[in-house]
């Protein structure tokens, strides 16, 4: 099965419509997100608790990372430069967390408030290498936008 974005949108935007906490946009994302694709086999929230660091927010899949400095892997890169990470193969990127030995492709979008503050990331992981495109990262950019107030 592979995701039909439009389909997606539209019904993230019904289940979050006048919602405002940002833990429960995320849980509600994280599983639209994770049963929308058969690529998605972990797929969550990290989010910025202190400065530099990430702690595990809601997330569907086997156990996440409960930490993540801004320093270190794919996380860590996209809330420090506030882009969009598209890592084919997991093993090729420098510092990579090891969080799941199944993962083999990741792509993680930075996620700003309402406020502009960043407030997380999005992290998606394929037991398959090269899972993601520009076309996933367009589309969840435009989804956390309108989730999250920013679109």
């Amino acid at each position: 099965m592979a995701v039909d974005y439009d389909e997606l949108a539209a019904r993230v935007a019904a289940l979050t419509e006048g919602e405002t906490d940002e833990v429960a946009l995320m849980a509600t994302l994280a599983c639209e997100l994770h049963h929308s694709d058969d690529r998605f086999d972990w797929t969550g929230f990290y989010r910025v608790t202190e400065p530099e660091v990430l702690k595990i927010g809601p997330y569907q899949g086997d156990h996440g990372c409960l930490v993540i400095p801004f320093s270190r892997g794919v996380c860590g890169a996209a809330a420090r430069t506030g882009q969009v990470q598209i890592v084919p193969d997991v093993d090729a990127f420098p510092g990579h967390i090891a969080c799941a030995s199944s993962t083999r492709s990741e792509i993680v979008l930075p996620v700003i408030g309402r406020d502009g503050r960043l407030i997380g990331v999005l992290d998606i992981d394929s037991d398959r290498p090269d899972a993601f495109t520009d076309d996933d990262a367009e589309w969840l950019r435009v989804i956390l936008g309108s989730v999250f107030g920013t679109i």
